[in-house]
């Protein structure tokens, strides 16, 4: 039996993450190996049908971008080429951002904030000076 479909969960992942990879076709278990983490094993799945699991940590300095994952089961192999997705590592300390400055998404918030209050104050305003004519 030949291993395949390679799934791995999340498919976008930080550096130091961990994702979880399932695999069909690999009754007996085997290993799984990336550029982004070491070579790890693959343990059959209780109560599925010729399915292996393992997980992975994903090197503190693997490159940003898609990676794959081969896996070698039953003295077979099969490979995943765009696997996973890895991106920057969150850094610690005051609040854990890793960007500096407001991002689009902030400005954007923002600016729907200044123009609600806008908009309810001239209501407001509006409906001010209509009372006084009264």
């Amino acid at each position: 039996m030949s291993p395949s479909n390679i799934v791995a969960l999340p498919s976008v992942v930080a550096r130091g993450g961990q994702l979880t990879v399932t695999v069909d076709g690999c009754r007996g278990g085997g290993t799984m190996s990336s550029d982004a983490f070491p070579t790890t094993n693959l343990k059959p799945v209780s109560g599925a049908n010729n399915t292996a699991q393992g997980t992975a940590t994903v090197n503190s300095n693997a490159r940003p971008g898609s990676h794959s994952i081969t896996v070698n089961c039953n003295g077979r192999t099969l490979t995943n080429p765009t696997a996973f997705t890895v991106i920057g590592g969150v850094r610690g300390g005051l609040g854990g951002s890793s960007s500096s400055g407001a991002t689009p998404t902030d400005v954007a918030i923002g600016g729907g904030l200044v123009a609600a209050a806008v908009i309810g104050g001239g209501v407001f305003w509006m409906r001010r000076r209509a009372e006084r004519r009264a």
